[in-house]
């Protein structure tokens, strides 16, 4: 069970950092702030000073009466785009706005070419707009987000190079990394950084520019300059987070990152962003104790932050520390349950908390914790898969098949149908309710006759009713489908041999999964009992020995045993099987295996 738990948590420890911001986020975000506070400042120098010229913030309309015939025009390209005539309406809309001079009819033009998916049309009408209002920031926006997908970015420079000339001081760092941003995701990185150095040249003594620059490198594999650019940033401001984060984003090595991190913070204990930075790069790294250790420095600057308390609570699970784990995430919900306008989804926090009930064996609480996730939520067909695992526990099979039932009623997604079949045929196939569990998949199939996870569980099904020409027809259309799924070759050439029929093929068979996966330890075992079935003892227990070294499962230890008590090694198959039994005394290939070699152990 604790592996299961240590497999959840790996799988949800960079969850637990998703909504921490990367440098660039930021960026976006502190330009966004400034440029209002910026707007808020100018607004009210202008409040102050009513006389003094300034840039208009907006941009005037014509003045101009709407006759008969630009009303005509532009009804009659409305009429034409409702009827699919795409190209008709564009062109006379795109004529009226040049007639008018009117920037709306070359935005309305411009809706009809994206619409359309007709980049270069769209492309022209922008560039109307952006000139028939000048001063919009929607018009720029949409005028840089078009010629980004362009061959060609050297028209925008003329228009950045003015706007950031009659950007308000205080808003011109900002705008400087939003440029940054959009350039970035330009086709020809390489002149769209060399517009970026060309606009901001007179702008040296900007923290904004120097990050900008930093990033603009760093894109294009120049780490020498985006090094240059970050620890000049930090030159002209050594307290910014950001201006750290760039660094570390852009450094030669982690080594060099990490240095540039802890030195900030013993310098700068309260930065913020930058310690949450520095646990994620630890999560990053697999040092779990490191990473806990910074996010409970961050829980006692806000010990109500949602994605700190997250973050804990697996990290807690996946050293073993189930106790904290669970403390963890019960504080993590509770903010939650007190923020309703908050769009987290709770299940992960949820089915978590349910592997930590089942290991203590309490399997009702682990049931309690599945029933707070709400119908319709992003992940209740995972909750409800769970508590058809855990009422299949309890033997509650009925039970289990309803819970899956009402999360299908709930999903109208293919992939999550095909997780729910895969589910229920799984369930019913631990309860050796075979028959139940082939039709479920037949039923499946015929829904998705191509799937090869479908077709490879029908397969084992088939192969537990005795069904072997269907299973293997099953596991050759999964071969054909999927060339490279060891999975089939492996299973295929298994049966073959526990069958001690067509042992050659059976032998080429695994031999090639084995090609495919030749660490895996399942394949290994397939390989030792090929040979073992075939009179090869010697070769069998080598192979046999490396599988049960790359994985100490039961039946491979099963398997090991068997070879090495034909091989007159009895005291050690002993000595195997009594660790098999220790693991699972149930096991029924080991109960069987000693009943058939007449062994006690």
């Amino acid at each position: 069970m604790k592996k299961t738990i240590a497999l959840l948590t790996s799988s949800l420890l960079l969850t637990a950092c998703a909504s921490l911001q990367q440098p660039g986020d930021k960026a976006d975000a502190q330009a966004a702030q400034d440029q209002k506070s910026a707007s808020a400042k100018s607004a009210a120098n202008r409040k102050k000073a009513p006389k003094a010229k300034v840039q208009p913030q907006e941009d005037t309309l014509p003045a101009l009466e709407l006759s008969e015939d630009i009303l005509y025009k532009v009804l009659t390209a409305e009429i034409a785009f409702q009827r699919g005539q795409w190209q008709s309406a564009y062109v006379t809309m795109l004529a009226a706005a040049q007639q008018t001079r009117d920037p709306r009819l070359a935005k309305r033009a411009a809706e009809m070419a994206v619409a359309a998916r007709q980049a270069g049309e769209a492309l022209v009408a922008v560039r109307l707009w952006t000139e028939l209002a000048p001063h919009s920031d929607e018009a720029l926006q949409n005028y840089l987000g078009l010629i980004m997908l362009s061959d060609s970015v050297d028209e925008i420079e003329p228009l950045l190079t003015q706007r950031l000339a009659d950007a308000a001081p205080q808003a011109r760092g900002p705008m400087i990394l939003q440029i940054q941003r959009l350039l970035s995701r330009a086709k020809d990185k390489q002149a769209s950084f060399t517009i970026l150095q060309n606009i901001t040249k007179p702008y040296g003594d900007l923290m904004e520019t120097h990050l900008a620059l930093a990033q603009g490198a760093f894109s294009i594999g120049d780490g020498a300059q985006a090094q240059r650019e970050a620890r000049a940033a930090l030159k002209i401001k050594p307290d910014s987070e950001l201006a750290v984060l760039t660094a570390a984003q852009v450094a030669s090595d982690n080594k060099d990152a990490t240095k540039l991190v802890t030195d900030f913070l013993r310098k700068y204990p309260d930065a913020r962003e930058v310690r949450v930075a520095y646990a994620r790069s630890l999560v990053e790294q697999k040092d779990y104790k490191q990473a806990r250790s910074q996010f409970e420095t961050l829980l006692k600057e806000d010990g109500e932050d949602a994605t700190t308390l997250f973050a804990l609570g697996v990290l807690s699970a996946q050293t073993d520390q189930l106790k904290d784990a669970e403390y963890y995430l019960q504080r993590y919900l509770q903010v939650l349950s007190a923020q309703p306008e908050d769009d987290r989804d709770p299940s992960q926090a949820l089915l978590l908390l349910s592997r930590i009930a089942e290991e203590r064996r309490d399997l009702d609480s682990a049931l309690r914790y599945l029933d707070q996730a709400e119908p319709g939520s992003e992940g209740y067909v995972n909750i409800q898969v769970r508590r058809a695992q855990l009422l299949a526990r309890k033997a509650d099979i009925e039970g289990a098949r309803k819970a899956l039932e009402q999360a299908q009623s709930e999903s109208a997604n293919d992939g999550e149908q095909l997780q729910l079949l895969l589910a229920e045929s799984s369930l019913l196939r631990d309860a050796n309710r075979n028959q139940e569990a082939a039709d479920v998949l037949k039923g499946g199939l015929e829904r998705f006759p191509n799937n090869t996870d479908l077709l490879y569980d029908y397969s084992m099904v088939l192969e537990k009713l005795g069904k072997y020409d269907e299973m293997e027809k099953s596991l050759r259309r999964v071969m054909q489908l999927a060339p490279g799924n060891q999975h089939a070759y492996n299973a295929l050439g298994y049966s073959l041999a526990d069958r001690n029929v067509r042992l050659p093929e059976a032998l080429d068979l695994i031999q090639k999964a084995a090609d495919l996966a030749p660490e895996d330890a399942f394949i290994a075992d397939s390989l030792g009992w090929v040979l073992f079935r075939m009179g090869r003892a010697e070769q069998a227990e080598t192979q046999m020995r490396r599988a049960y070294g790359l994985r100490p499962d039961v039946e491979i230890g099963v398997h090991l045993g068997e070879v090495l008590w034909t091989n007159g090694k009895q005291d050690e198959a002993r000595k195997v099987w009594r660790e098999a039994a220790l693991k699972e005394p149930n096991n029924e290939v080991l109960k069987s295996t000693l009943a058939r070699l007449n062994v006690k152990l």
